[in-house]
C-alpha cells in the first residue's frame, strides 16, 4: 500500500502534507503535488493534513481511477523536484477547490518552481 495524491490537488497545491511528512516523497509539480509510491513508508500521516481530501490510500475502495492516479505520482516525482518545506498554496486556489474532473482541462506536467 501506499498513499497517492490526485485531482484535487490540481489547481490547489496545498501543501499542508509536505510538512508532516517524514520521508519527504512528495514531489512539486507547476500545479500539483505528488507523492513517490516507491518512498512513501504508508505511515498515513499526510492524508487527514489535506483539506481537499486529495490525498488517498491505493488501496481505498472509493479510489476511481487507481491506476491513473498511481501511475501519474510514480511518473511525475520520478521528474518533478522534491518539496520538503511548506508553500503558499495557488493564488486562485480557492476558485479552483470544488471544481470537478481538473486532470482533463489544467494538469500540467511542468515541473514546480
Amino acid at each position: 500500500m501506499t498513499y497517492i495524491v490526485k485531482d484535487e490537488c490540481i489547481k490547489c497545491k496545498l501543501t499542508d502534507c509536505v510538512e508532516v511528512c517524514p520521508v519527504d516523497c512528495f514531489y512539486e509539480g507547476e500545479n500539483m503535488l505528488v507523492i513517490n509510491p516507491d518512498e512513501c513508508i504508508d505511515c498515513g500521516v499526510c492524508e487527514p493534513e489535506c483539506p481537499l481530501d486529495a490525498i488517498v490510500a491505493d488501496s481505498d475502495e472509493n479510489l476511481k481511477e487507481k491506476d491513473k492516479w498511481l501511475l501519474i505520482n510514480k511518473k511525475f516525482s520520478a521528474i518533478w523536484p522534491n518539496i520538503t518545506k511548506k508553500k503558499d498554496p495557488m493564488s486562485d486556489h480557492e476558485k479552483f477547490k470544488n471544481v470537478k474532473e481538473k486532470h482533463k482541462k489544467y494538469f500540467s506536467e511542468k515541473p514546480g518552481k
